[in-house]
């Protein structure tokens, strides 16, 4: 599992511009079998609420938050 990819799913799927999941196995270098177990993990291990708008093609979040995949430092 690429963690790179995973953070830059999440990107894309909030800034709404992540195209078809073909399209989307494209921007990633992955095959599209690929995205859907992506976004599986999105889902059901960060609790991720994306769903998918066929008018628009793309996956967008359907609640506000955020998901960050990298180290903060919280030092005080």
């Amino acid at each position: 599992m690429n963690f790179k990819n995973i953070q830059l799913l999440s990107e894309l799927i909030e800034q709404k511009n992540t195209g078809s999941p073909a399209d989307l196995a494209k921007k990633l270098a992955v095959s599209e079998r690929m995205i859907y177990k992506y976004l599986d993990i999105l889902k059901e291990e960060f609790n991720a609420p994306i769903d998918y708008c066929r008018k628009k093609q793309s996956y967008f979040f359907t609640e506000e938050g955020e998901l960050d995949l990298r180290w903060k430092d919280i030092q005080q």
